[in-house]
This record gives C-alpha cells, sequence and structure tokens, in this order.
C-alpha cells in the first residue's frame, strides 16, 4: 500500500497528516518548524517529532512513504527547501515536495480551481488564483513590516494599544494579562521586555487577547476587530487586481487566527461581504495540511516558491 505524507510547518506548530491513495490514516501535532523563526534544531526536532508521532498510530513502514509534501511560509525558497528534504529524508527515502503554505492551502480549498484564499496563522497573506491561472499575493512581507492581522501583528499590536489605554487612563486588564505571559514585574519590565533583541514572540499573546475578548476587554475587542479589518483588506486587494469584474469569487479561510477568534471572522467576514456582495465564503476554516496530502498524491503537480 502507497503511503503519502502532508506536512504543514508553521511558525508555531507543525501537523502532519498520513494517508493512502483516498484515507487519511492519522495526523499529529508538534512544535513550530519554520526555521528563520525556530532555527534548524528546533525546525528539525518538530518535522521528525510530527512525521513519527503520525506514521506511529498508523502503523506506516518508512518504506511504503511513496512521497511527501511539505508546505510553509517561505518553504519553497531554495535554502529551506533543502534543509527540509534533508531532514525529511532522515526518515523516508522518497521525492520531498516542499512549496508554499499559500499553494497547500490553495489545493485544500479549491484544488485546482479559482479562487482566494488568507492564511492568518503567526503569519498572513492573501493569495488567489484565477479562471486563467493567473496569481497574486498582498501580504505576507514578514513580521516587521507587514502580516497585517496575524498572530504576530495581533500580540504587538496588544501591547501597543494597551499602553495606550494606560495612558489615556481607560480600564483594561490586557498589560496585566501580558505581563502575566511574558512572566516580568511591572509596566517597565513589559516595556523592556517588548523592545528587547532580539525581539519576543509576540504571537504568543494571540491567546491572551482571544481569552480577553470573551472577558468583554474592550482593548482586546478593537485589536481583534482591526485584525479582522486587516485581513479583509488583503483579500480586497486580491480580488480588485485579479478578479475585475468576476462575480462569485470563491474566498477561504486559513488557521489559527481565523479558527480561535469569532470576532475576527465576523469582522472579516462582513467587510469583504460590504466590499464585494457576490463573493462565495467556503464553510470553515481550510487546514492546510489537507492541501499537503491532497498535493503529495498527485505527483503531476509541481509545487513553485514563495
Amino acid at each position: 500500500m502507497a503511503i503519502y505524507l502532508g506536512i504543514d510547518g508553521g511558525g508555531t506548530k507543525t501537523v502532519c497528516a498520513v494517508g493512502d491513495e483516498s484515507r487519511v490514516l492519522a495526523k499529529a501535532t508538534s512544535g513550530g518548524s519554520n526555521v528563520v523563526r525556530s532555527g534548524e534544531a528546533l525546525a528539525r526536532e518538530s518535522l521528525l517529532t510530527a512525521i513519527r508521532d503520525a506514521c506511529a498510530p498508523a502503523t506506516v513502514k518508512t518504506s511504503d512513504i511513496r512521497r511527501v509534501c511539505v508546505g510553509g511560509s517561505g518553504a519553497a525558497r531554495p535554502e529551506v527547501a533543502a534543509f527540509v528534504r534533508r531532514v525529511v529524508g532522515e526518515i523516508a527515502s522518497c521525492e520531498v515536495l516542499v512549496v508554499g503554505d499559500m499553494e497547500t492551502t490553495m489545493y485544500a480549498a479549491f484544488e485546482d480551481g479559482p479562487g482566494v484564499v488568507v492564511i492568518a496563522g503567526t503569519g498572513s497573506i492573501a493569495y488567489g488564483r484565477n479562471a486563467q491561472g493567473k496569481t497574486l499575493r498582498a501580504g505576507g512581507w514578514g513580521f516587521a513590516v507587514s502580516d497585517e492581522g496575524s498572530g504576530e501583528w495581533i500580540g504587538r499590536t496588544a501591547v501597543s494599544e494597551g499602553l495606550r489605554a494606560r495612558d489615556q487612563g481607560r480600564s483594561s486588564t490586557l498589560l496585566d494579562a501580558v505581563a502575566d505571559r511574558w512572566r516580568v514585574e511591572g509596566v517597565e519590565e513589559l516595556v523592556r521586555t517588548a523592545n528587547g533583541t532580539p525581539p519576543p514572540n509576540f504571537s504568543d499573546l494571540f491567546p491572551v487577547v482571544t481569552h480577553l475578548s470573551d472577558s468583554h476587554d474592550d482593548v482586546a475587542c478593537q485589536v481583534l476587530k482591526r485584525a479582522g479589518a486587516e485581513l479583509s483588506e488583503l483579500v480586497k486587494i486580491v480580488i480588485g487586481r485579479l478578479f475585475a469584474g468576476v462575480d462569485g469569487v470563491r474566498v477561504a479561510m486559513s488557521g489559527g487566527v481565523f479558527r480561535e477568534s469569532p470576532i475576527v471572522r465576523d469582522v472579516f467576514y462582513n467587510e469583504v461581504r460590504a466590499h464585494t456582495p457576490q463573493v462565495e465564503f467556503q464553510t470553515g476554516v481550510v487546514e492546510a495540511v489537507d492541501g499537503a496530502l491532497g498535493l503529495a498524491r498527485r505527483p503531476d503537480i509541481v509545487g513553485g516558491s514563495r
């Protein structure tokens, strides 16, 4: 029996799906495997752990693995792709396809068809393909200058808006919650940490913000609403440039920000719908790992780069 592996390597987590020609046999999750963010040692550990933990319950022999597809932000850059192939090669001697996460997400949402996906995890990007096969991206240029609406952006913006609320004398428990997560004492130490070198992992604050939004903390809610609006702007750019005059453009959401925050989802949906009423939204949040597994089963498809 031929076995295929699909891997979604994100900045926060890595998901591996094991399947045969038609079924998903097992899935497993480990830590982040973005090489730029995590470094080679941690990325290697996360990739190998996800693969082994997925293969074990499926009782898969490595000799049965026919093809592996790994998708991730920046994964198809030559130096990163070479690293990923080398790591996977420690377990399986087979073809390894390495592509950007927007390609695996597109395949999960639309297979070969047209549409727009917006990914909001640790980072963010919108990516579209029209009926003629032309593609276009918006955003996803890195944490320091882009990735609006992502987990990293939400954490960074939450600290900024929490400090502004404090300056204005407005009530919010956001800074206290951030201090608890970072295990620091008081605002001064929090500010030093936020401005430190290297910078802290702001995406680690995303669960803090969503938790406070559930308690109706106004600052936290406003940050998540802004995130939804920022993500909608990315999709509007792609629709406007790639689908001008086209009715019924399909749009899909992917990533932990959409999965974990109803506020982000609702604002995003309403903003995009107001701009383009004919949009057809994909139900639910698309899982990029499913697209990676689908591409692994399709040796005729060769991925590009991001």
